[in-house]
């Protein structure tokens, strides 16, 4: 697991003499790694193993971790103390699918009423960074900009509580999205509706842009069912 992290770990390599700062950044490499699925399913990893790999010391990965269990984005094995990202059975893949299409359309309807020319022109940017790395087969670029984009619109809800539930909901399906693209390949995955959602969004239409946001998630969240006839991830 800790090999995925190679991406993120200059955000906490330099020493710093503030130690709050020093575990929000662990949190937060570990936190991005999981969103983006550079973290693998089914792979376990020791604290002690991760806090080398970030090149810190235990504490701070026990706060983290202790952290993202709690937000379900990790399970810990009490046996062995070893780490990963808890198995996605079918009952839990429904579970997160009928709560990301409760929450995550209604987030861009809401923006839809606060969209403005800047954050049309940054969505435009951020979706042709989406369509250059799905022609490129660009797994790492593919998962950064994916999540760019859904959350430029989110943060434009001015709904906290929302937005904050939409994140955790990307820490936990964010390492079987990328299962899911080693899987089927570009060419197979679900032509996205960004375009669709950057025109409601530039429109102001509100019912325009949840239908957008809701048929993109639906669409992934399906070829998700279909990559996952076995379970994915074993567990610690």
């Amino acid at each position: 697991m800790a090999s995925h992290l190679n991406r993120v770990v200059g955000k906490v390599r330099k020493p710093l003499a503030d130690q709050t700062a020093v575990h929000d950044q662990v949190y937060e490499a570990i936190r991005q790694a999981l969103i983006t699925g550079r973290i693998a399913p089914g792979k376990g990893v020791s604290l002690r193993s991760l806090a080398a790999e970030l090149n810190v010391s235990p504490m701070p990965v026990r706060d983290a971790v202790r952290r993202l269990v709690a937000e379900r984005a990790l399970a810990i094995n009490p046996a062995n103390k070893r780490l990963s990202v808890p198995s996605l059975t079918a009952d839990r893949l429904e579970q997160l699918s009928l709560a990301r299409l409760w929450v995550e359309p209604e987030l861009a309807a809401r923006a839809a009423k606060n969209a403005d020319t800047g954050l049309i022109r940054q969505l435009q940017a951020i979706d042709a960074d989406v369509d250059e790395a799905l022609r490129l087969g660009d797994v790492d670029r593919y998962m950064t900009a994916n999540h760019a984009f859904h959350f430029a619109i989110y943060e434009r809800a001015g709904a906290e509580v929302l937005e904050a539930m939409a994140g955790g909901l990307w820490l936990q399906v964010g390492p079987f999205m990328r299962v899911v693209f080693g899987r089927v390949g570009a060419n197979d995955l679900a032509a996205d509706r960004h375009a669709e959602a950057i025109t409601a969004l530039k429109t102001g239409d509100a019912d325009g842009a949840r239908r957008a946001i809701a048929a993109d998630l639906s669409e992934g969240m399906d070829k998700m069912r279909a990559a996952a006839e076995t379970p994915i991830g074993a567990g610690p």
